[in-house]
């Protein structure tokens, strides 16, 4: 399916390869992995950072809000402020601030110094988030691009079982300072490992200004999509950002349970991505239409038997299922309905994405704080369900007629 409406991008990779660079693809999934648990550690050790910052729950939960704010900035205008600046060493600052962040997180005084060592996390995420695609079109010839950036999507599916409940088991042993300086040394193999492994990856030669993010919007079909998938993040961080809260709160779990309770929904993740290409290849949209709206029915079971912990963990197991598996079918989508600006469409999925996470946390710490779980869960389902909507809308209208003149133009 190509886009009549949307402009193809002018950038092709100046030096695409004829031979696979797969120790720079391996170093790019490491920086991958190190992003995503930087960016959601917070979430396992909420708790203990609150009380140690003195502040409240809620304000400690916008660490995530301030890292995807910062997220959406730097991702809607990297590529234009880099200019000429060869992609790898782009790359390379934005993992040297990654490197940073750790230290700066764990060695905060207070709560203003903790949040600027989130904006440096927040920057790197955009920025990697925003080159990935194009990295990886110059690590690989054509033909091996997917399954290089299956690859990315594992190192980001391999933190997602880890970091939660790693975090919260190092939170125990040495705090939670000493679980965000956990971070570093993974940090640094990545940036030592892109920097003997990546190519300069220079840009190429513009002929024709390239297509900016926000004029995608201006395509119904893509308004839709990319609403969304805001929505589906938007309702899933409302929740999963003050899980743990909820879980000592509300269920009363141990340290050791919740830590195995987080590593279900992590295991169940990653098994839930192996599985969704399956579902997206039967019924595509139905899948992207039904995954908000399981969550959304999870959200309010969890309000009923909040008490119980096995209907608990396995709601929860079945929460990360989904959830960690989505991305993969709007990332689908992306390519299917852009095929020829991804990179635009790329980097406006990551923007929204990260600001709809932000919003998420944002909404969800003042519902919390103000109402308790209740509230902040029954937002979600909200949420949720709007997003299973407009995805079930995006359907439509890719079916309708301007859908069938973009496929023959």
């Amino acid at each position: 399916m190509s886009s009549s409406s949307c402009p193809p991008s002018s950038l092709q990779a100046a030096d695409t390869p004829v031979q696979a660079r797969w120790s720079g693809v391996f170093a790019m999934t490491l920086t991958a992995f190190a992003l995503v648990a930087s960016e959601f550690m917070p979430v396992s050790l909420l708790t203990p950072i609150a009380q140690d910052l003195g502040v409240s729950e809620g304000l400690a939960g916008q660490a995530i809000s301030v890292s995807g704010a910062f997220a959406v900035l730097t991702s809607l205008g990297i590529a234009r402020l880099a200019g000429q600046l060869p992609r790898k060493t782009l790359l390379l600052w934005l993992t040297a601030l990654m490197l940073v962040s750790g230290p700066v997180i764990a060695l905060a005084p207070n709560y203003p110094v903790y949040m600027a060592g989130r904006v440096l996390i927040g920057i790197s995420i955009g920025g990697f988030w925003s080159m990935s695609a194009a990295a990886a079109i110059r690590l690989v010839p054509p033909h091996e691009v997917p399954r290089a950036l299956a690859v990315f999507n594992g190192g980001n599916a391999l933190a997602t079982v880890v970091a939660a409940p790693l975090g919260s088991y190092l939170g125990a042993l040495i705090g939670w300072r000493g679980a965000f300086l956990c971070l570093a040394p993974v940090a640094l193999l990545a940036l030592l490992w892109q920097a003997v492994s990546l190519p300069a990856m220079r840009p190429a030669v513009r002929h024709t200004a390239p297509t900016h993010p926000l004029a995608l919007l201006a395509t119904p079909l893509v308004a839709l999509g990319m609403a969304g998938v805001s929505l589906l993040f938007m309702g899933q961080f409302t929740l999963f950002t003050y899980l743990r809260p909820f879980l000592e709160s509300e269920t009363r779990v141990q340290v050791q349970t919740l830590s195995l309770i987080l590593l279900a929904i992590g295991v169940a993740g990653f098994i839930g991505t192996t599985l969704i290409g399956r579902l997206l290849r039967r019924s595509f949209y139905g899948t992207l239409v039904f995954i908000p709206l399981l969550m959304a029915v999870i959200a309010l079971v969890l309000v009923a038997c909040g008490h119980h912990v096995l209907p608990v963990s396995l709601l929860l197991a079945l929460w990360g299922l989904v959830a960690t598996a989505a991305p993969v079918g709007w990332w689908s989508w992306v390519a299917r309905t852009l095929p020829q600006d991804a990179e635009a469409g790329g980097g406006l999925m990551v923007a929204l994405v990260q600001l709809a996470i932000g919003l998420g946390s944002t909404l969800g710490g003042l519902l919390f704080d103000h109402g308790g779980h209740h509230l902040t869960f029954f937002a979600s389902a909200g949420v949720l369900l709007a997003a299973a909507l407009l995805a079930a809308l995006t359907a439509r209208q890719d079916r309708g007629p301007s859908s069938n003149e973009r496929t023959n133009s």
